[in-house]
This record gives structure tokens, C-alpha cells and sequence, in this order.
């Protein structure tokens, strides 16, 4: 009797072995549930939720996003699902617009336009073709730079403690982040095989021990939380606001910018080739489908999430059914508040030392599909123009001060925008024989 043939983790298809593939698809799940919870917790504040609904509307973001990426990993359609192996979750890009549009109007408004924007992202993806010849290869090495130098302060301020922790920049933080780091470094850098590949696993596991003895981590919401829950369609309600499909239709296109620039990271870091245009609008497609479910189950808008895609680059596991794995885990912390409970007490320090050189990653990733262009003057300029505005408007607080509430939400909120407009611009613009 042969021997079953298991494949590797380092490639696309077939089963790898399981006692692999779990450590590596918890990876995934440990790196990015927090950042798929926060925004679900930051609405809830916004939109004055009871304690019981922010739990329906985090499970909801969690087994969303769960099923987004299985959609994603295993296309149901021809043209929904990229084949790409990444990982989706609720949506940062879109976090400053919702709360503007929480305070305003509410849970079901939010709801009504994100059904909306689901329409507008599966016309972006139907129409991918002749818009690639606008979003080249240039300018989507710009937004995946712009998006790695935006993530920074996000994994800076993990490391530190995170926002509003009260003991915010502490020494204790600083040195579970600097100690998380060491350890995911040494492991990547200087191990080999399954080590080499869950260096952000073991680091997290490292730095969660080591927060265990320093008592830093609780255990109650476990034993709170309860083993089922399931919110039904249309729990939140759901209204339509002409101002707010608009803007949200707008965050749509944006946001299908960044899973372009996602898609060409994973498939230019991680599978070492271009990514192919139904992979691209397959994916968009599959995102605005999943977009509209999402929004008559009351979880937030999806995208791929730049951390994962990192850690997809660094270790190069770019199995599917490794990533298929994380997202029956994510779909069972959806389902299972235990589950998710058992989770969520990471610290903030150490997910901000696990993850930081991944988003380091990612930049130098954007630069990689840059250089492949030419850093010739007409290049330079589209690329450094672009990032110097996108970056420079969310550094300087109230820039946009004196323009009106839906511009500074869109414009000043997100250096993407901005740095993708520019760059479009001046690409189309700029002669193209330029010295």
C-alpha cells in the first residue's frame, strides 16, 4: 500500500498535513482577529449599541469575514473569487466613514449604503479590464507603498499598548513588543522549514506567555461568553440615505483599489508571478457580492487584509487549503463566542511586535512592483508626488478643516485615497517619453 502524497505548504493546491497546516493557518486567524473585531467595537461605541448587540455585530464582522475568504480561496463562479490565497476581514479603510455615518444616521443607514457600495464594487470588478488600463502596475505599486506606510502608526501604537490603553507607552509594553519582535525575527531569519514559516505564530505564542506571567492577560470574558449565537437577516435594520450611498459608494471604488494592490502583492510576493485580470476582477466581484450578504447580516465592509497578505509574502505558504483552514476558524469564532473569546486577549504590544515587520513588508513590496517600472524621472515623480500627498494630509490634523463633513471624511482621513488619485492623475497626465 503507497504512502499518501501530502502536498506542500509552498504550494497552491492539494492537501498539506494537517498538523502543518494548523499552526500555520492559526497564524493567520491570531494575526488578524483583532483588527477584524476593533472596527465592530469602534461602531458600536459610535452608534451607542447595547453590550449585547456589539457582541451580534463583532460575531457577525467575524463569520463574514470567514466566508469572504473562502469565496475568495475557492471561487464558487467563474466570476466570483480571485483563487488568490488571502485573507478578508472587516475593513479599516472604510472605519473613519462609518463612524462619521454612525453619528449621523445610525446602524441601518450605514447598512442600506454598504448594500449600495456592494453594487458599485461588482461594477468596478465586471469593468476591471478597461479599468486596468488606468490602475497600471505603477500606480498600484504606489497604493500598496502608501498602504504599508499607513499601517506604521497602527502597528506602533499596538506596540505600545494600544489606543487608550491606560497604560499607553509603558516600559512593560515597549519591552513585550521588542521581546515578540526578537523572537519573530530570529525564527524567520534564522530557522528553517515549519519554524521558518510560523515565525509570527510562535512569536505571538512567546510574547502571550510571557504577558500570562507579567498579568497582563484575563480570562473572564471566556467564561461570559456564550457557545452559540447567530444574528439574523436584517437584525440592525436597514434604511437608505442618498448622502450616504454616495460616500460609501466612493470608500467602494477606493477599497477595490487596495484589494488590487493586495491581489498583486500575494500573487507578486507570495506565488512569484503577475496576478492574472480574472483573478483581479473575479475578486472584486466576489467582494461586492459578499459586500451585499454582509449587509443584511449587520457585519461591516470586507477587504483583503495587508497583514495576512504580509505574512503570506514573508513565509511564502500560499496553500490554499492552509488558508482555507484559518477561515473555517475565523468562521467558527463567528459562531462560537468562545471561541473567539479565547482569542481576543492577546495584548495589543504583542500583536504590534508580531506584525510590524510585516507591514514592513508590504511597502517594501509596493517599491518592488515600482522598481520593476523604472525609477526613471516620469516614475519618480508619479510615485513620490503621490505618497508625499497622501501621507503628508494625514499627518497635519485639520488640513481639511474649512472644507465640508463628506470631504474630510473621504480626503483626510485615509492617505490611500489621496495617493491613489494622484497617481492615476499624474500617470495619465505625464508625457511618457519624460527623462
Amino acid at each position: 500500500m503507497s504512502k499518501k502524497q501530502y502536498a506542500k505548504v509552498t504550494e497552491v493546491n492539494g492537501i498539506p498535513r494537517f498538523s502543518e497546516a494548523l499552526p500555520l493557518a492559526a497564524q493567520h486567524v491570531v494575526a488578524m482577529i483583532v483588527g477584524c473585531v476593533t472596527p465592530a467595537i469602534i461602531l458600536s461605541g459610535v452608534t451607542g449599541l447595547s453590550a449585547s448587540d456589539q457582541v451580534r455585530l463583532i460575531q457577525a464582522s467575524l463569520l463574514i469575514s470567514g466566508l469572504a475568504t473562502l469565496i475568495q480561496l475557492f471561487p464558487p463562479f467563474r466570476l466570483c473569487g480571485s483563487g488568490l490565497p488571502v485573507i478578508m476581514g472587516a475593513s479599516f479603510a472604510h472605519v473613519p466613514l462609518l463612524i462619521a455615518l454612525g453619528a449621523q444616521f445610525g446602524m441601518p443607514t450605514i447598512l442600506g449604503a454598504q448594500l449600495a457600495g456592494g453594487f458599485v464594487a461588482i461594477l468596478v470588478g465586471l469593468f476591471y479590464n478597461k479599468l486596468s488600463k488606468i490602475f497600471t502596475p505603477l500606480v498600484t505599486g504606489t497604493v500598496v507603498f502608501t498602504i504599508g506606510l499607513s499601517l506604521y502608526p497602527t502597528a506602533i501604537t499596538y506596540m505600545a499598548g494600544g489606543s487608550g490603553a491606560p497604560d499607553f507607552g509603558s516600559v512593560k509594553n515597549w519591552a513585550l513588543a521588542i521581546f515578540t519582535l526578537v523572537i519573530v525575527t530570529f525564527f524567520n531569519y534564522f530557522t528553517k522549514g515549519i519554524c521558518k514559516m510560523a515565525s509570527i505564530l510562535i512569536g505571538i505564542v512567546c510574547g502571550y506567555l510571557a504577558a500570562l506571567a507579567l498579568g497582563m492577560i484575563s480570562f473572564e470574558s471566556i467564561g461570559e461568553a456564550s457557545w452559540f449565537q447567530f444574528t439574523p437577516p436584517l437584525y440592525f435594520g436597514m434604511k437608505f440615505d442618498i448622502t450616504a450611498i454616495i460616500s460609501m459608494a466612493i470608500m467602494f471604488v477606493v477599497g477595490s483599489l487596495e484589494i488590487m494592490g493586495d491581489f498583486t502583492s500575494t500573487a507578486g510576493g507570495g506565488l512569484n508571478r503577475p496576478v492574472q485580470s480574472e483573478e483581479m476582477s473575479g475578486g472584486i466581484i466576489g467582494n461586492g457580492i459578499i459586500s451585499i450578504i454582509d449587509s443584511l447580516f449587520g457585519g461591516l465592509p470586507t477587504a483583503t487584509f495587508s497583514q495576512n497578505v504580509g505574512i503570506v509574502i514573508m513565509t511564502k505558504v500560499v496553500n490554499r487549503v492552509v488558508l482555507g483552514l484559518a477561515a473555517v476558524m475565523i468562521v467558527l469564532a463567528g459562531l462560537i463566542p468562545k471561541f473567539s473569546a479565547l482569542l481576543t486577549p492577546v495584548p495589543s504590544c504583542v500583536l504590534g511586535g508580531a506584525t510590524v515587520s510585516v507591514f514592513a513588508m508590504i511597502a517594501m513590496t509596493g517599491i518592488k512592483l515600482v522598481v520593476k517600472e523604472g525609477l526613471n524621472t516620469r516614475n519618480t515623480a508619479v510615485v513620490g508626488l503621490s505618497v508625499a500627498l497622501g501621507i503628508g494630509v494625514i499627518q497635519v490634523a485639520n488640513c481639511f478643516a474649512q472644507f465640508p463633513e463628506w470631504a474630510k471624511t473621504i480626503f483626510g482621513t485615509s492617505p490611500v485615497v489621496i495617493a491613489t488619485l494622484t497617481a492615476v492623475t499624474l500617470n495619465l497626465l505625464l508625457p511618457k517619453d519624460l527623462d
